[in-house]
């Protein structure tokens, strides 16, 4: 069996994070509705913007309107 040595340097333990100090985050919810070239160009421009991955963003879902389409993004950001 394993035995761990206790020879050599004294092994301290990290000191765990201090959770009290960091900034809280929430989710917010984009929803971006228009014809499917117009949501994709948003998309592409967010993303040039570096505000989001256009991954993050949900699948094109009709919404029952013609020509017209909704995308979902939820982000967590920093509330300050």
């Amino acid at each position: 069996m394993f035995q761990p040595s206790t020879a050599g340097a004294a092994v301290s333990p990290i000191p765990a994070a201090d959770k009290t100090n960091d900034p809280p985050f929430e989710a917010v919810r984009h929803m971006v509705f228009g014809s499917v070239g117009a949501v994709q160009a948003t998309i592409a421009r967010l993303h040039h913007l570096n505000y989001a991955e256009p991954n993050d963003w949900s699948k094109p879902i009709a919404t029952g309107q013609p020509n017209e389409v909704v995308v979902v993004l939820i982000k967590r950001v920093r509330v300050l």
